[in-house]
């Protein structure tokens, strides 16, 4: 099962031979390999480009374990441009394995590994591209450090387009299934419930969380869970940190602070896991402790967050529609469009092919 990427694959491409380093974000699991070896690689080799010339290097499995030296991984990407007068492409998967514990605790310091792709982007025949999207490596810290020699295309799991190309029924159906499992590539593989819940359930635990507690140091867990399963909980609610405090300390007898919310929150963000919005109309000042929206980057980890309990229709499909326009615009191009969304007052298509349904709030984009 093949399914195809046009959007992101096209991005990479209108980015070849830009002279920058193309970094490929997203949150872990999303496809970003398969977008890169598979969909990207073809691409090349439909051009005309052969292997010889497309060095791809997964730095994740342990046979290139040696390889995640930096001056060895220096070494072995020279001795593969053979040809200094012809062009080569480079993609490198998982290059935070390149990156040492060492390293990570002194950021005054850039690690190695960006001066091996610093050296490569100096070769005129070189066309580098990288993913990385764990803790050790995460979407800006990788563009504070090239600085303007980076250049990022996000990818998100599927959307529901995408996951229909994989989906063994019609779309109403699809729908159904895309609503409570979301868009992450393996669970549409998945064949039962069970499989698809547990293996969601895990990714989070295991895997995103994991990460932003390793990342942060942080030592107190439950603040940081409560704090998930209320913006999970709450996904298209009005809030911002000092609401969040209030219903930490009346609920829950917290006395966690604003501050440290707001910087779990940042956490969270920079590891892909949710997305602040904020209201189009708002200027200057009155951002300043403005109500927002946060939403999950799928609809099937924030469900499987909640052991799969709130599965209310008209919040996922906020959610979803959020996440499918923010994928398809960039921020920019959002805020222009966002008045012409506020002011019409027809009820309208969800613009990812889903069934018709009216969607409320929709100056939230």
């Amino acid at each position: 099962m093949e399914i195809r990427r046009d959007r992101y694959l096209n991005r990479i491409i209108d980015r070849m031979h830009n002279g920058m380093v193309k970094v490929i974000t997203g949150i872990r699991r999303c496809g970003k390999t398969y977008l890169l070896f598979n969909l990207f690689g073809d691409y090349l080799r439909s051009e005309g480009v052969d292997d010889e010339h497309i060095i791809e290097l997964a730095l994740d499995v342990e046979e290139n374990a040696a390889l995640r030296d930096p001056t060895a991984l220096s070494a072995y990407l020279r001795s593969r441009i053979a040809n200094r007068h012809e062009q080569y492409y480079v993609s490198l998967d998982e290059v935070q394995y390149a990156i040492s514990r060492e390293e990570l605790k002194n950021p005054v310091i850039p690690p190695r590994l960006y001066g091996v792709l610093n050296g490569l982007l100096r070769m005129r025949n070189v066309d580098v591209y990288v993913t990385g999207s764990n803790s050790k490596f995460l979407s800006h810290d990788v563009m504070t450090e090239f600085r303007g020699r980076g250049d990022e295309v996000r990818v998100r799991p599927l959307s529901f387009s995408e996951f229909m190309q994989g989906f063994d029924g019609d779309r109403y159906q699809g729908w159904a299934e895309y609503t409570v499992y979301g868009g992450m590539p393996l669970a549409l593989s998945m064949r039962t419930d069970e499989q698809k819940a547990r293996y969601l359930e895990r990714l989070f635990e295991e895997t995103y969380l994991r990460d932003v507690v390793e990342r942060h140091e942080i030592r107190k867990l439950g603040e940081l869970n409560d704090l998930v399963n209320v913006l999970a909980s709450g996904i298209g609610t009005l809030t911002n940190p000092s609401k969040l405090e209030n219903t930490f300390r009346s609920v829950l007898h917290s006395k966690i602070s604003s501050n440290t919310i707001s910087s779990y929150i940042g956490y969270l963000e920079d590891a892909f896991v949710i997305e602040e919005a904020r209201r189009y109309d708002v200027k200057g000042r009155g951002y300043i402790g403005s109500p927002l929206k946060y939403y999950f980057e799928d609809v099937g980890l924030r469900n499987a967050r909640l052991g799969f309990r709130q599965v209310e229709e008209s919040h996922i499909m906020e959610n979803v529609v959020y996440t499918r326009w923010t994928s398809a615009w960039s921020r920019s191009a959002l805020a222009r469009r966002a008045g012409t969304f506020a002011n019409s007052s027809r009820s309208t298509s969800s613009p990812i092919g889903a069934p018709t349904a009216s969607t409320s709030n929709r100056r939230w984009r």
